[in-house]
């Protein structure tokens, strides 16, 4: 895979997320493994492993959104092997966002590995977490 075949694939993943903001999961459920062993993180719950229960955690979320404008995408790190590849990147956009009915902004840390499957590259995990700044270390302690 070279640099312009992993740009295509993130334009492609891009454009799911952009669909996803608006509501809309398909394009982003067509860009995930169908193995067993796909894996989201999301921020509105624990991981998830398996093609359904992953689908289950895209349409709970997709359905607290709705008149998202387009995310933009802030590329920290990426790397391209033969049949892995992942990118870093802060996502930010803008959606009403439960009942809501003002946009609200939403900025996200995620980490998305893909991987060649029969020919296609595919998210076989995704963690996505809102920390985007700097945080205390009493942040992570349970209480």
């Amino acid at each position: 895979m070279s640099g312009s075949d992993l740009d295509f694939v993130v334009e492609q993943y891009h454009r799911a997320l952009d669909a996803f903001v608006r509501g809309d999961s398909g394009l982003q459920k067509k860009m995930f493994s169908a193995r067993e062993d796909v894996t989201l993180a999301n921020p509105l719950g624990p991981p998830v492993r398996g093609r359904s229960e992953v689908e289950q955690v895209m349409d709970r979320a997709v359905s607290q959104l709705r008149e998202g404008e387009p995310t933009t995408f802030e590329r920290i790190s990426g790397y391209i092997g033969t049949e892995l590849a992942y990118i870093v990147e802060i996502e930010r956009a803008q959606a009403k966002v439960g009942g809501a009915d003002e946009l609200s902004r939403i900025s996200l840390r995620v980490t998305t590995i893909f991987r060649l499957e029969d020919g296609h590259w595919k998210v076989v995990h995704r963690h996505a977490d809102p920390i985007t700044s700097p945080r205390p270390i009493e942040s992570v302690v349970e209480g």
